[in-house]
């Protein structure tokens, strides 16, 4: 104890593998946030401590970035009882966050620009706060939202969701709506019978669709008809209660032109069984002759909102060229990670009393290096990312058009770069229990972080075979590596 108060120590919190084998991470997490509370909570372990709770100091990325190996995402000073007491608080808060946003970030590579991504992994995440950090990590990492309604209320997040099949399948058809009376969009002219004007437009469907008036289940049409008195502005139907074809599209259809009449316009379908990309390719190819035999041109463009399961094989199935599918809800391939379900963070002692510590292991991932660091990120003239350098703390930063010898991760041999920029990627964030700087808003961390992903060469960001995103030493760490790992004095 009388060491561990004393004694000022280094630690650092790094990524000792790629996830999935990728070549990249995403960094991520709210541990600047925390900090000094979790200081207070490790300080009510044992009282009285010599030292007060925020007297620790912590280097991070304040922005979440493209991460790589070996390359700290934070760094953290103070008593060393003080820093190593907070092992496990800081990377409980960024190991899981930025694993999940890693996936997604993966998840929205696959999908494509254009694909809408819901995350929808509530039910299926490890607890509330498992499901709640994924709605968030999940949207920084590149879906579009979240059917976490908490996550919109507390951080932002854009909600959206579909009407549950329980929903659907709790209406027998023998309801009578309190008010079946729908006002125009407009608000002018007079209201009209939403249920009579439905069971109209249903016989006609049904004559264009080749089926008989008696097959749409009249439960699934009571059930939308009440969900678009209730929400006419944004009417959706959930098309495989019973069968797509003989029920659920004709009934939705039906709705979807009752309300067309009055100037609303339906905002979307969803799948969920079945061949989900066969099944849009139908319901799209039904849309758009229904609109043309009705003279309702908005119809062919509804959304087709698809879900059950999906993986990174069927979302790659889903997103194809040709696909009708426009929003692609993705549950416990996001949330679970099921691929690899531990981002494998570290936080290792790197300096104490100001000496150099490094971990030698016969597991070369497990090796750490040695000393506080600083770590900046060289970028080519067009702003693509060359490679990320590790450096002492001590040493002069690199400078923009400065020519350096490095020594690339793995490389036997130096080598020589020149790089156009140069971004500091651990900056002092929080002193004396104080941010130094403002903290990113959410949108505007999503942002930071998309834009960092555009920067990476393409190779860097193949899901299969990626080429390996170089980090390089300077020459004084690499000597000091050497030094150590050969059991030279520190």
């Amino acid at each position: 104890m009388a060491r561990g108060a004393r004694w000022y120590g280094h630690c650092s919190l790094t990524s000792t593998r790629s996830p999935w084998r990728w070549a990249i991470g995403v960094q991520a997490g709210h541990a600047r946030q925390q900090s000094s509370s979790s200081s207070s909570a490790a300080v009510r372990l044992e009282a009285p401590l010599p030292w007060p709770p925020d007297c620790g100091i912590v280097y991070a990325s304040c922005d979440p970035s493209v991460c790589r190996t070996q390359v700290p995402l934070l760094q953290v000073s103070g008593p060393l009882l003080l820093v190593q007491l907070l092992e496990t608080p800081l990377l409980c808060l960024v190991s899981y966050a930025s694993l999940v946003a890693t996936n997604a970030a993966r998840l929205r590579l696959i999908a494509g620009p254009d694909k809408r991504l819901l995350e929808m992994g509530l039910r299926r995440a490890q607890g509330p706060d498992g499901g709640f950090t994924a709605s968030i990590y999940s949207y920084l990492g590149g879906f579009n939202s979240s059917s976490n309604t908490l996550s919109g209320q507390l951080r932002g997040v854009p909600v959206a969701g579909t009407l549950a099949h329980s929903f659907v399948t709790s209406f027998s058809g023998s309801e009578v709506p309190p008010d079946p009376m729908l006002a125009p969009a407009s608000s002018e002219g007079p209201r009209v019978d939403l249920m009579a004007s439905v069971n109209l437009w249903l016989k006609r469907v049904c004559i264009h669709l080749g089926l008989k008036v008696q097959e749409p289940h009249p439960g699934e049409r009571a059930a939308f008809v009440a969900y678009a008195l209730a929400f006419p502005r944004a009417f959706q139907g959930l098309l495989d209660s019973y069968s797509v074809r003989r029920s659920g599209l004709p009934n939705f259809l039906a709705v979807a032109l009752a309300l067309g009449e009055l100037g609303y316009r339906a905002v979307g379908v969803r799948l969920d069984s079945g061949d989900l990309l066969q099944q849009a390719q139908e319901i799209r190819g039904i849309f758009r002759t229904v609109g043309a035999q009705f003279q309702v041109p908005w119809l062919e463009s509804v959304p087709i909102a698809v879900s059950n399961n999906i993986d990174e094989k069927e979302l790659a199935r889903l997103a194809q060229k040709g696909s009708e599918v426009n929003i692609i809800g993705i549950g416990t391939s996001v949330v679970t990670c099921p691929k690899q379900p531990s981002m494998g963070c570290v936080y290792k002692l790197v300096s104490v009393g100001g000496q150099p510590r490094m971990k030698l292991t016969e597991d070369p991932e497990k090796q750490t290096l040695p000393g506080s660091k600083a770590a900046f990120r060289f970028l080519g003239s067009d702003g693509s990312f060359l490679l990320d350098l590790l450096q002492l703390a001590e040493e002069p930063p690199p400078k923009a058009g400065q020519e350096l010898r490095v020594w690339p991760q793995g490389a036997q041999e130096p080598c020589t770069v020149k790089p156009a920029q140069v971004e500091l990627l651990l900056r002092l964030c929080l002193q004396q229990g104080q941010l130094c700087e403002p903290l990113p808003s959410l949108e505007e961390s999503r942002t930071f972080a998309q834009q960092s992903l555009s920067r990476l060469n393409p190779a860097h960001k193949q899901l299969q075979s990626p080429t390996v995103y170089p980090v390089a030493l300077s020459e004084k760490l690499r000597a000091l590596v050497d030094n150590l790992s050969a059991g030279g004095p520190l």
